[in-house]
């Protein structure tokens, strides 16, 4: 049984290998040294997931310079991965995680509530992971609005 606890700060990062935008596969744990700006969010080409892609986008010269690369994680299929990337211009990489093992593993597959009605699905959350693969910073239920900006204050001050 997988434990389905949220991952915090001060906790190692969950490894994992997924496919990702623009084919290949990413490995997370690959990544070190280098710090990750891990992002949640629940779908492709929608106004909030489009707005947050592209706010990172427009940043990832400055997480690079901070020595952070950007990966955005969803259910959405590959293909459908590309063609948000393609529509929009974006720079981010965008991984599937379609079996949502990845999105238990961190917490971030939870009930919502939508007009009175219950289902599954991602919490937009944020997490810095830095290079030795701990957790640094864990931001939950994300309202998009000024967010890109606070994890890169928060990746600046690693």
């Amino acid at each position: 049984m997988t434990d389905t606890r949220p991952i915090d700060t001060g906790q190692t990062a969950p490894d994992f290998t997924l496919p990702r935008d623009g084919g290949g596969e990413l490995t997370l744990s690959a990544l070190r040294p280098k710090s990750v700006v891990l992002y949640f969010y629940p779908k492709d080409d929608t106004p909030g997931c489009t707005k947050e892609a592209q706010g990172f986008t427009e940043h990832l010269a400055a997480f690079d310079a901070a020595g952070a690369v950007v990966i955005g994680v969803s259910k959405d299929s590959v293909a459908k991965h590309d063609k948000f990337v393609a529509k929009y211009d974006l720079g981010v990489i965008l991984v599937s995680d379609a079996d949502g093992d990845v999105c238990e593993r961190y917490g971030t597959w939870v009930e919502k509530s939508m007009y009175g009605k219950k289902y599954m699905g991602i919490e937009r959350s944020t997490f810095v992971i830095d290079g030795d693969g701990m957790v640094r910073h864990a931001w939950r239920k994300v309202k998009v609005p000024g967010h890109v900006d606070a994890v890169l204050e928060a990746v600046r001050a690693m």
